[in-house]
């Protein structure tokens, strides 16, 4: 395994404890990421191979992966390690993991995609390189070249590692556009040139430099720069040439002629760059420069085959994937400003710029600014040294003279006419506007460094905060005129700063350290840092409506979405609990005082609050909803909420506008869609170009055919007709047959367009009433709301099914024809939302199944995604038939607050696990467990317990040895755990779950319920040097069960860990427990072969399969595992952002030796990492950390 590599030694010694943190993640949730375009600037910035593609930004690169199951590219890995513009990259041809690219920097580094992780680097190299590719004939060797040359060979590895020259191409007398290695001829190499040109070298020939110029070019001193260049892969001498301005050629570079000139339509035509098509001979494709037209071609003929506009704007690369297609992003802007070129607003509905400032010359504005108070002023800060307020129409009302640059400015959100500016003099100056001097009000020092940001306190009037390139935050108070804090802890200039709109003392800020960091501005304590970015992070902004949704932007050239709410996760529960007012929404004064626990403060909050009380009757449903969208970011929640209105029988009327734009009920879906077709009908499309020709066919068989058609043979005529292709003309006459030849006959046509992967396929499909056939066409498709949308037409009658095959007598009706579409709909909607889940969307996922009314697994959905708080809220209003996961979603909330960080009185946790308890049936038990766990006084663990209807310490001492006496194992451990001596319960259920696995009938839920309530021993009591072999038998039984939960859960993942952590529990501690590690090995041999066995698909290769012990051994194993009793949540746990890839935030997984994609979850010793899906799934089974130390998981 591994893992024990990272993690063996914590097995050495039984009592290694002292000194441990608790396990735990970080706060703030990354939620969502808005990637770079690719760069339009240098040539070689899109490489593709096998099932990956990547581009480049400015300085990053973006590696995209095909999802087989879904057919569709998903962002796989972001590589930031540039720190100059990227100027290309090659792919290795060898090694699919393996990747080059060049920057301006003169470096060339070597990337493995599978480990994300540099590998190589080459500083210094001599030249720009601007040009970059890998090379064919060696397996660890990068050629580069710039300008004229010359071309530069980088070998890895070896020993023969280093730069060397080529021997013949360098010293050329234009500058290099591009070059290409053959890929079957050993060191041919061709370069384009700017001038047009072709310079070919060829081991063992004579070197050709400057030739196949165009014959236009000949004797000129014009330039037609080369822009694409590609061999033919079926030639070893043929090469496609694509120049600016005179077109694409293809050329022999053995005898240098020119074999066919490519005819544009049109004169102004230009190519950018072209592509072979690797599954069609002699096809390629090339895209226009200037607009968006692709072009198909073969080289047998001069003119396009076809011609297609895709887009407005002309394409730079091309490479030919079987891509799905590109969804929409849709940005607003409104203000802008530029290095050289002044400020601009942009009216977004008119699609231009309206109006541009120009008061600070060619001088680079740093920052603009609109007022809050007054949107007709807006402030630019600038190098010339200036802060010039004006109003939109360009009248300036003040220039604030500054001693040096102006980097920052914020008007206050309190006071509309004050504003503050952050100066390369080190200084922050407040300004009144509201008077005729150019004075500042205040001005504060203090850093010592440049202040580059500056921003007022949304809630706390005259609190302002400025960040420097000293590498602090510094908190003024303008009333005090003073620094009131110094947030120290960032490494590197401090860019981006944001105060939360709602928590009065919690501030964001970002550096070029490459971290975003959470301040606690009342003691200056870092709450959280995170480390996705790859490089500075210079803004943050938070949604208008969401103040817990922030976004920030980093040179690494994304944009990145994350949730805060794991930081206000009490005032969450209080809201779920149903708590006062006074301890959700309070007072800035009341919440920035030290150790208060957070209270909303902020507009958002207090406007939900004045509609609630507006509200009539019980307001309880609007409140979890209103609340439940403030806290979540924009990922499906509004969706949610607007289905669980629909399933509770709420007016079509009162649905938002935007809900045709999500995920609709299945019975509005029809609908909607039929009024949207009716919308697009008067849209006109039309195909940009010509046509394709229509091939010749044998004259005989069409004569023979009509001859047959006139002797009123029809079905030879049909048979023909589709031999010939001409399956139009045989389906026009194929009903003079018979109705039922005419559909077999369309099925045929199908069932060909489906192996062909054709659109055309569905008209025959839905003509012959082929629904079932259409939906899995669409589903093996990724066309997943195709597939709904076909299966819910179907359930609603839509689609005319024929029973022309249905013999006298069938009871086939139009019910079980229904009900078969049912089904269809059913599989639709599961393999949609499976998809969402899959993409670490649980809310959209839980959408879908809401859309069919499919309540239970809607709510398994939110859990598994750990939506824990929204699924109690979508719980609660949905009542009793979201019932059973509503409680286990309580449950686990429960288990959240009784493990939470103390960052509020333990009363409030205590007392909020409570309450969420309470609001579950049949609690008890639950209560249990919490007064077992809870940490504290005999006082308050007898208040705990009056609280709870337990009886008290003492009682429960007594009660512990009558049930002893009375041989009750259950009672007599629950009553020890709530006593002042619960390491007695130990022993006494250890001895009793070891008696039962010793017997050969034992099931998981005979043996499970003790082990639970084992398992919530107080921790101080658990560590005790006298329980060392109790506390080493427990983690051992926990290990074990918690593999067998695992295996029914089908939290595959960490099945092999769980068996392997129990097996070195067993070989490096001292126990007596039935179980051997033979045993264990032998179970996940089994479990192993068997579910490969089973879960094995077409695609992969194949396998022993299990023998005939090994099928024994897991048939004994299903027996003991039963049936998981809440239904649904089976299936791995996938959280929100568990497939956004990370930057410089690099952690290995403890369980699988690999870099961990998404959310980390730190282990107690604060080095040990797993990604926060396996330890949610890990602390559902085992309550344990994975390194053995008896500490408790709480990744909830």
């Amino acid at each position: 395994m591994a893992w024990m590599t990272y993690i063996s030694h914590w097995f050495e010694q039984d009592d290694c404890y002292e000194g441990l943190q608790r396990a735990n993640m970080s706060q703030v949730r990354q939620v969502g990421l808005l990637a770079a375009g690719c760069q339009p600037w240098n040539k070689d910035v899109c490489v593709a191979n096998g099932d990956r593609f990547a581009y480049c930004a400015t300085l990053a690169i973006y590696v995209y992966q095909l999802d087989h199951r879904y057919n569709e590219f998903k962002l796989h890995a972001i590589m930031s390690e540039h720190k100059k513009t990227i100027t290309a990259i090659s792919w290795c041809p060898h090694n699919p993991d393996l990747f080059a690219s060049g920057s301006t920097d003169n470096l060339v580094i070597i990337w493995n995609v599978a480990e994300q992780k540099v590998i190589a680097k080459l500083d210094n190299t001599k030249g720009t390189p601007a040009s970059l590719s890998w090379c064919w004939n060696a397996d660890d060797a990068v050629a580069f070249a710039s300008q004229r040359g010359p071309l530069f060979i980088w070998t890895i590895s070896g020993p023969d590692s280093g730069v060397t020259v080529h021997r013949e191409a360098h010293s050329f007398l234009s500058d290099i556009c591009i070059f290409r290695w053959h890929t079957q001829k050993k060191g041919k190499v061709v370069f384009g040139h700017i001038d047009g040109s072709l310079s070919i070298f060829q081991p063992g020939s004579k070197s050709q430099k400057h030739v196949l110029r165009p014959e236009s070019l000949e004797g000129t001193d014009e330039e037609d720069p080369v822009t694409a260049l590609e061999w033919d892969p079926l030639s070893t001498d043929y090469l496609l040439v694509a120049n600016l301005h005179r077109g694409i050629r293809l050329v022999d570079s053995e005898s240098l002629s020119c074999i066919t000139t490519f005819n544009f339509p049109s004169a102004i035509a230009s190519v950018q760059c072209l592509a072979w098509v690797p599954g069609a001979p002699g096809m390629f494709i090339t895209g226009d420069s200037q607009v968006g037209v692709l072009r198909v071609w073969n080289v047998s003929r001069a003119t396009p085959v076809d011609n297609f506009k895709l887009k407005k704007t002309g394409f730079h690369c091309l490479h030919v994937l079987n891509s799905p297609p590109r969804k929409k992003c849709d940005l607003n802007c409104i203000a802008g400003a530029t290095s050289r070129n002044g400020a601009f607003i942009w009216d977004i509905k008119k699609g231009k710029i309206v109006q541009r400032f120009n008061e600070h010359g060619k001088n680079g504005i740093f920052c603009i600014a609109w007022s809050h108070k007054d949107s007709k002023r807006i402030a630019t800060c600038s190098g010339d040294g200036y802060c010039i307020i004006r109003t939109v129409d360009g009248k300036v009302l003040h220039k604030y003279k500054h001693p040096a640059a102006v980097f920052g400015c914020d008007w206050s959100q309190n006071n509309r006419d004050m504003i503050a500016t952050g100066c390369e003099d080190k200084n922050v100056r407040v300004y009144y506007v509201a008077t005729s001097s150019d004075q500042p009000l205040k001005v504060f020092s203090g850093h010592t460094e440049k202040v580059f940001h500056v921003r007022w306190s949304p809630l706390r009037e005259g609190v302002l905060c400025s960040g420097s390139d000293d590498g602090s935050v510094r908190i003024w108070d303008y009333t005090k005129d003073a620094c009131i804090n110094v947030l120290r802890g960032h490494t590197a200039p401090v860019r981006g700063l944001m105060w939360n709109t709602e928590i009065p003392y919690l501030l964001i800020s970002g550096s070029w350290d490459y971290t975003i960091k959470v301040w606690d501005t009342r003691e200056g304590a870092c709450l959280d840092t995170v480390y996705d970015h790859g490089a500075d992070v210079y803004g943050l902004t938070c949604h208008p409506r969401r103040p817990f949704t922030m976004a920030s932007c980093s040179r690494d050239s994304t944009v990145r979405l994350w949730s805060l709410t794991p930081l206000i996760t009490p005032l969450q529960i209080n809201i779920l609990a149903d708590r006062s007012w006074e301890e959700i929404i309070g007072n800035t004064d009341c919440a920035v005082e030290q150790g208060m626990p957070p209270l909303l403060c902020g507009k958002v909050s207090r406007d939900i609050k004045q509609e609630i009380e507006k509200l009539s009757g019980n307001p309880r449903v609007k409140k979890l909803r209103w609340f439940s969208e403030c806290l979540s970011p924009p990922g499906g929640s509004d969706n949610l909420w607007d289905l669980v209105a629909v399933i509770k029988g709420q007016d079509d009327s009162l649905l938002p506008q935007n809900y045709c734009k999500g995920i609709m009920h299945l019975k509005h879906l029809i609908t909607f869609r039929t009024s949207e077709a009716q919308e697009l009908t008067t849209v006109k499309m039309s195909k940009f170009g010509g046509g394709i020709g229509v091939p010749t066919k044998e004259e005989r068989l069409k004569e023979a055919a009509e001859i047959h058609l006139r002797l009123g043979q029809i079905r030879r005529y049909c048979e023909l007709m589709v031999e010939l292709g001409e399956w139009d003309k045989a389906l026009s006459v194929a009903p003079g047959v018979s109705v039922k030849y005419w559909k077999k006959l369309m099925q045929r046509r199908a069932d060909q367009l489906i192996q062909e992967d054709k659109d055309d396929v569905i008209p025959y499909c839905i003509a012959t009433g082929d629904v079932k056939k259409l939906v899995h066409f669409f589903m093996s498709r990724g066309q997943l709301k195709e597939a709904l949308l076909v299966a819910q037409a179907a359930c609603e009658g839509n689609m005319q099914t024929f029973h022309v095959s249905t013999p006298k007598g069938s009871s086939y009706s139009d019910d079980i024809y229904k009900e078969d579409f049912n089904e269809l709909l059913q599989e639709a909607c599961r393999e949609l939302a499976e998809w969402y889940f899959q993409d670490g969307r649980a809310v959209l996922a839980a959408c879908c199944h809401l859309a069919v009314d499919n309540i239970e697994l809607a709510m398994a959905y939110l859990i598994r995604g750990n939506e824990l708080e929204l699924a109690v809220c979508v719980g609660t209003v949905l009542g009793e038939l979201a019932g059973p996961a509503t409680h286990y979603a309580l449950e686990l909330l429960a288990r959240k607050c009784m493990m939470i960080p103390m960052c509020f009185p333990s009363t409030g946790y205590r007392n909020l696990a409570v309450d969420l308890l309470l609001m579950t049936p049949d609690s008890e038990l639950q209560l249990v467990k919490l007064c077992a766990f809870y940490p504290g006084c005999i006082e308050e663990i007898n208040d705990l317990h009056e609280k709870c209807k337990l009886p008290t310490v003492e009682e429960c001492m007594q009660l512990a040895e009558t049930a002893h006496a009375d041989g009750n194992i259950f009672e007599t451990i629950k009553y020890y755990l709530l006593s002042q001596e619960p390491e007695k319960a130990l022993p006494i259920g250890i001895d009793f779950i070891k008696g039962s696995i010793s017997s050969s009938n034992w099931t998981l839920d005979t043996i499970y319920p003790v082990l639970d309530l084992l398992s919530y021993v107080r921790t101080e009591k658990l560590l005790l040097h006298t329980c060392t072999e109790a506390r080493n038998e427990l983690l051992i039984l926990c290990g074990y069960v918690g593999a067998l939960l695992a295996i029914r859960r089908q939290y595959q993942s960490i099945v092999p860990a769980l068996y392997e952590y129990t097996s070195q529990l067993l070989k490096r501690r001292k126990v007596s427990v039935p179980i051997k590690i033979d045993h264990l090995s032998e179970e996940l041999d089994a479990w192993r072969a068997c579910t490969r066995s089973i879960n094995r698909s077409s695609e992969e290769a194949p396998h022993t399969p299990p023998s005939d012990s090994q099928r024994m051994v897991y048939a004994t194993l299903l027996k003991r595992l039963k049936e998981e009793p809440v239904r649904g949540i089976i299936g791995p746990d996938y959280v929100t952002g568990s497939n956004l890839p990370s930057h410089s935030d690099i952690h290995i997984s403890c369980f699988t030796g690999l870099k961990i994609q998404g959310p980390v979850f730190f282990l107690e010793d604060g080095k040990s990492t797993i990604s926060l899906n396996d330890a949610l799934m890990w602390a559902k089974v085992n309550p344990f950390s994975p390194l053995g130390t008896g500490i408790r998981l709480n990744p909830f």
